[in-house]
């Protein structure tokens, strides 16, 4: 699990000219043994990524096309702790340069066990990502989104309760779809100089509280009409638009946020950039 820090060593755009890429292919698997739980680590430096649910017959599965000249292939399965690494990491262990995202034809699909409930772990490079986690069974997530246009989503409603969902992205573009079917208590999220769209539609099994913490970014709060809202904010050169929310006391709520059965409760804290609200169903 040596990739954890490849995010932190990665750099995107120099001058020259990068040889040639060696493609290669790589599949590896694990077949469902009654396993009930899995914890799931996924480091992907560069290159593309598809996350969805996986056949019922299997743990794991990830099919993966590399550049064999920079990375190897990441996939290691500890059977005393349900536990597995999936992805690719440098070659050598070094920090990678990235010239350009044409470059990057690095291409890997991975499915995880919708029947066993997990723990996952995501960390992403320079890294064009859709993420479905609709239909799995998640217990909790962490999401490290560097260089990246990432798209995670909740397609579906999570069958399980989730302790919390933790998301950090640096100069990136992040969109987390549908919070609503995440089943989470807590949602956590950092992020630096980039974009962040956070959809909070969905079925609302349960209220959720979201603690934002965002600096120099763009952030658009899609909100949904059917739950309680309110949003207290500590922000510095930040503008707010907050339509449909009237001001109550040191909070922004919805109205009849006090009848209403689901609550979803921001914290934001934001320093020069912009907040805009959307009203969803």
């Amino acid at each position: 699990m040596r990739a954890a820090g490849l995010a932190a060593t990665l750099a995107v755009g120099c001058v020259g000219v990068l040889p040639a890429q060696t493609m290669r292919p790589f599949v590896t698997f694990r077949q469902l043994h009654g396993e009930t739980r899995l914890a799931a680590r996924l480091d992907f430096a560069a290159g593309r990524l598809r996350l969805a649910p996986g056949r019922a017959t299997e743990l794991y599965r990830m099919s993966l096309s590399y550049d064999a000249d920079r990375f190897i292939p990441l996939s290691y399965y500890e059977s005393s702790g349900n536990a597995v690494a999936l992805g690719v990491d440098a070659a050598g262990g070094a920090g990678l340069r990235v010239v350009s995202r044409n470059q990057l034809r690095q291409e890997a699909s991975v499915e995880l066990s919708p029947r066993a409930d997990l723990s996952l772990i995501m960390s992403l490079g320079a890294v064009e990502a859709d993420l479905d986690v609709g239909g799995l069974r998640i217990a909790d997530l962490r999401l490290k989104a560097g260089a990246s246009r990432t798209v995670l989503r909740f397609s579906e409603a999570n069958p399980i309760h989730c302790g919390r969902a933790d998301i950090s992205a640096g100069a990136a573009e992040v969109s987390v779809l549908e919070l609503g079917n995440s089943g989470c208590d807590r949602l956590r999220v950092e992020g630096g100089i980039g974009r962040m769209t956070l959809d909070f539609s969905g079925a609302w099994s349960r209220s959720q509280q979201a603690e934002l913490n965002l600096a120099v970014t763009e952030l658009r709060l899609r909100l949904p009409r059917k739950v309680g809202v309110r949003v207290t904010m500590d922000r510095f050169l930040a503008s707010f638009e907050p339509d449909g929310l009237v001001r109550q006391g040191g909070a922004w709520v919805s109205p009849g946020y006090d009848k209403a059965e689901r609550h979803l409760d921001i914290a934001l804290q934001t320093a020069v950039g912009a907040v805009r609200v959307d009203w969803t169903r």
